[in-house]
């Protein structure tokens, strides 16, 4: 059976959007995106930080050109659409995010989400005006690649020291407005927060994150609030580190280790990957 192309991809990730609510989990490898596909879900996102720490960098100081072969690799391991998370564009001037966005839709993603924070703890958001220009820009880059690439724009107030509620979604109406396809307020957590952020910006679908099981709401739970899509952003590759910490502090404090019982064995993961290689590599 043939692999789906592109272009096939970016339907069926717009399709997703249309309706429903589906969990887009972030792998940060080949092996963890594989391992997703493998178990059913519809549609991949990457994970600017948990590909970061893989890689021994902090989160947000991984090189452009570094994430962008990062995508392609992604992209073209994956058989379902593979959203990029692309942080701030990688540049402050809309012009330099228009450039950057460019090159992230030909590493064959079918969604892209381009965030309004700064990284400078000073000032941690964009001013509004150029944060609408960002988002202007990077629309008008889609739309030159063929716009069907599905695009998120992200407000980070609440992960980056801002929570004003108000002001945040003041942020997603402008970028809803400005051309972004879904809208993302990651570190929103009360039921009212979500709901106020699906109103505001509707008809266009939301994403939420989901960060800690503290939050407790379920798929179904989200669906019935009116997210359409619920991410795990750097979570997953969290709760790997938490287990490979655990296991070697155990071993370089105690000298056992007995965090390595009920651990997955070597023949069931060469089993999957066997079985998935031919399709892999068709």
């Amino acid at each position: 059976m043939s692999r789906p192309s592109v272009a096939d991809k970016r339907r069926t990730f717009k399709e997703l959007h249309r309706s429903g609510c589906f969990i887009i989990p972030n792998p940060w490898n080949v092996g963890t995106a594989r391992r997703l596909q493998g178990l059913g879900f519809k549609a991949l996102a990457t994970t600017s930080s948990g590909f970061a720490h893989a890689e021994g960098f902090a989160d947000g100081v991984v090189p452009c050109d570094t994430v962008l072969d990062h995508l392609r690799e992604m992209a073209a391991a994956t058989d379902v659409p593979l959203n990029a998370d692309f942080e701030g564009g990688y540049a402050d001037a809309p012009d330099g995010v228009a450039a950057n966005v460019r090159r992230a839709i030909a590493t064959g993603v079918a969604g892209i989400s381009i965030e309004d924070s700064t990284g400078d703890a000073k000032n941690p958001l964009y001013d509004f005006d150029l944060a609408v220009a960002r988002v202007r820009a990077a629309r008008a880059a889609i739309d030159a690649a063929g716009g069907d690439v599905v695009f998120t724009g992200r407000s980070e107030g609440f992960i980056c020291g801002r929570p004003d509620l108000d002001e945040t979604l003041r942020r997603l109406k402008a970028y809803a407005e400005a051309g972004a396809d879904c809208l993302y307020a990651p570190g929103i957590k009360t039921r009212e927060q979500i709901v106020a952020v699906v109103q505001a910006v509707a008809p266009k679908p939301v994403n939420f994150l989901m960060s800690s099981a503290m939050t407790n709401f379920s798929l179904s739970d989200l669906e019935a609030l009116g997210v359409r899509r619920i991410s795990t952003g750097g979570t997953l590759a969290r709760v790997v580190w938490t287990a490979f910490m655990h296991s070697a502090r155990e071993m370089a404090e105690q000298g056992r280790f007995d965090s390595f019982n009920g651990t997955i064995s070597n023949p069931e993961l060469n089993t999957f990957f066997r079985d998935d290689l031919p399709r892999w590599h068709a």
